[in-house]
Order: structure tokens, then sequence, then C-alpha cells
């Protein structure tokens, strides 16, 4: 099984924005991405950092996964399918059809203190975004 740690960061709520994926992959190794993002709110990021995460694993055909994200906004609404905030919907239906296409997809959420790959990852990506301005 493949451990996909994702984060999302922003630099203001909405601000230049990241998302970090670390990735422990079934032989031991582990992979690290960092994505800038553009502005967005910290929610947007988070379900930016999943989506990133996801296409990951369609690309690489790992098709058993298990998520972690220190988001409980994004494990709840994959939990429940079902978005809250209306504005989180079209990121949502990204999200669920790109785990559709995997054999075995789960999401847990974890405190930030077992996420800080993830985390710094993210936090990079916003310096990469300002490093292109």
């Amino acid at each position: 099984m493949i451990e996909v740690y994702i984060d999302g960061a922003s630099a203001g709520d909405p601000g230049l924005s990241g998302a970090g994926v670390y990735v422990k992959v079934g032989d031991g190794t582990t992979q690290s991405y960092r994505f800038p993002l553009g502005n967005m709110s910290n929610h947007e990021a988070e379900f930016q950092a999943l989506i990133r995460g996801l296409e990951l694993c369609v690309e690489n055909k790992w098709q058993i996964v298990s998520f972690r994200t220190d988001s409980q906004a994004v494990e709840s609404a994959v939990d429940k399918r079902y978005a809250k905030d209306k504005r989180y919907t079209v990121l949502l239906e990204t999200v669920l059809s790109l785990a559709d296409q995997l054999d075995l997809f789960f999401i847990k959420w974890i405190p930030s203190k077992q996420n800080k790959a993830a985390d710094e990852l993210a936090r990079k990506a916003i310096q990469l975004n300002r490093s292109s301005k």
C-alpha cells in the first residue's frame, strides 16, 4: 500500500499558496513533490494538494493508496462525498473522479505534527511562487 501525506498552505487567506505531497512507496523509498498554486484560500490549497496527490497515483498506476491529511474539512468532505461549502463542490467532484479510478482509496485525518514533511513541501511551494514573480 502506498501512503500519501498531503498538505496545502496559504500565505494569507486568500494568498499565495502551495501544495506538498510526500509519498511512501511500498519498497520503502519516499518521493517529495511541491506545487506552487497561485492565490487561493487555505481550504482550496488543501483540496489542491489532494488532487495533485491523486493525479500522481493515477499517473504512476498506484492502485492501493492511503492518504493522510491534517485538514479535517477535506477528510470529512471526501469521507461523506459532500462539501458543506458550495465553493468546494467542484474541487470535491475532481477528487472523487480521481479516487474512483483507484482500486482502493482511503483518507485519514492526522494531527499536524504527524504531517511535517508535507507541510514543509507546501511552504516551499509558496516560496517558489514568490521567486517566480
